[in-house]
């Protein structure tokens, strides 16, 4: 099943997709992550035969206000370096634990959300990533136990101003740029599979492929990076773990590439569907 998040007046609603158009609504945000195995149900059951009596109530998928089905007090926990490849374009060698750090909600957009390139900022760098979305609390778990907790997964484009990510040794600021996070709908994890078995990532610039890599490279596994997060903090539904890039960044390439006003870029993964968002100057956000 795929949900997605919608504005409705000043709530986030979340409502599940039924067929390529039509949305069932379900529940507001905070409401869905607090009872996910009784929202999924009511989903399920939605779209696989309703309740006599009981319409779905589908609305036009094309004609709502799309918001990232993500709650204001989830966390967004970011990876950096966790494909061999990249590391290595990077100068770096193979990190021996994830380095992890974070975005805020408020720079997460949606498919065909205009990003803005800062003022001081060259342009913007594309990374495709895959998102986990956290299902059950985490505290001190094993891999194993960690994987079969995660709810679903997104495609993720973790838009980096690299100017600002580069001023100190912290990466914060220079991920969290106004709208630089797209992502796609939740797949749930059953139509999704363990990552490790290999999902296709790709990017496009302006229709021209420029990342072209394979889960199969991460160095550190989803199970592994959640269960290494949950030693430290208690994991909780809803909040986000963005799983690191394949090689084929803009900075790496000689000469450097960066997204300028005018382009489009794209993130797609297997299974899980695309991203697109124009990329515009500053005043025109």
């Amino acid at each position: 099943m795929r949900f997605v998040g919608f504005r409705d007046g000043r709530q986030v609603r979340v409502g599940v997709l039924t067929g390529t158009d039509q949305v069932v609504p379900l529940a507001e945000v905070s409401e869905f992550y607090e009872d996910l195995p009784g929202w999924t149900a009511r989903a399920r059951e939605l779209t696989t035969g309703e309740p006599a009596g009981e319409p779905a109530g589908e609305l036009a998928l094309g004609e709502l206000s799309l918001a990232p089905a993500v709650t204001g007090s989830a966390r967004v926990l970011c990876v950096g370096l966790n494909y061999r490849e990249h590391a290595a374009e990077g100068g770096f060698s193979t990190p021996e634990t994830p380095t992890i750090f974070g975005r805020w909600t408020t720079s997460l957009a949606v498919d065909g959300t205009p990003v803005p390139v800062p003022p001081d900022e060259a342009g913007l760098d594309w990374e495709v990533e895959l998102v986990a979305v956290v299902g059950t609390a985490m505290r001190c778990v094993d891999p194993e136990t960690a994987l079969s907790g995660v709810f679903g997964y997104a495609v993720f484009n973790d838009l980096s101003a690299r100017r600002a990510q580069r001023l100190t040794a912290q990466w914060t600021l220079g991920k969290n740029s106004d709208h630089s996070g797209p992502i796609g709908p939740v797949v749930t994890a059953d139509e999704v599979g363990d990552p490790a078995g290999g999902l296709r990532l790709v990017t496009r610039v302006n229709g021209e492929v420029v990342q072209d890599g394979d889960t199969k490279d991460m160095i550190f596994p989803v199970g592994q990076v959640l269960a290494h997060l949950s030693r430290t903090m208690t994991l909780l539904p809803g909040d986000l773990v963005a799983t690191g890039t394949p090689s084929g960044v803009g900075h790496a390439r000689t000469p450097a590439w960066f997204l300028r006003p005018g382009d489009v870029v794209e993130v797609e993964i297997d299974r899980l569907g695309s991203v697109r968002n124009p990329i515009v100057a500053w005043p025109q956000s």
